[in-house]
């Protein structure tokens, strides 16, 4: 079973996430490319809100297709393109994530691929 380490002796985390995550020996690892706000038909919504519950979405699809979950997240990067969408990506994070949350780090980037896209997520998971 993974393990969330947040020592008492640093200071807490800043949101919903563990300092680190320990992953057993033997445990099977899923590395996930970055899942950006596109859904099927190819439409990208012009809010962060909707393009992360879409990231989501797509990284449920890539757990489950490897018989996993998202408890069984340990990691979490996500990128976004300005510093006003990280609440919406957060809300939408913190309702998805299992507790206790995985490791987590969130960065601003100058942009992507195409200019709508906003957020981006990869997670790493072990099970």
């Amino acid at each position: 079973m993974n393990r969330p380490v947040t020592p008492t002796s640093i200071a807490a985390p800043f949101a919903r996430y563990s300092h680190a995550v320990e992953v057993p020996a033997g445990a099977r690892l899923l590395v996930c490319s970055g899942q950006l706000g596109i859904d099927n038909a190819l439409q990208i919504p012009p809010d962060v809100e909707s393009q992360t519950r879409i990231c989501f979405e797509n990284v449920g699809k890539l757990l489950s297709e490897a018989g996993m979950s998202f408890t069984d997240i340990v990691r979490i990067n996500a990128y976004v393109t300005s510093r006003e969408h990280m609440a919406g990506y957060m809300k939408v994070r913190d309702m998805v994530v299992a507790n206790p949350p995985p490791a987590s780090t969130l960065m601003i980037v100058e942009g992507f691929t195409r200019p709508e896209f906003l957020v981006e997520v990869e997670v790493l998971a072990a099970g």
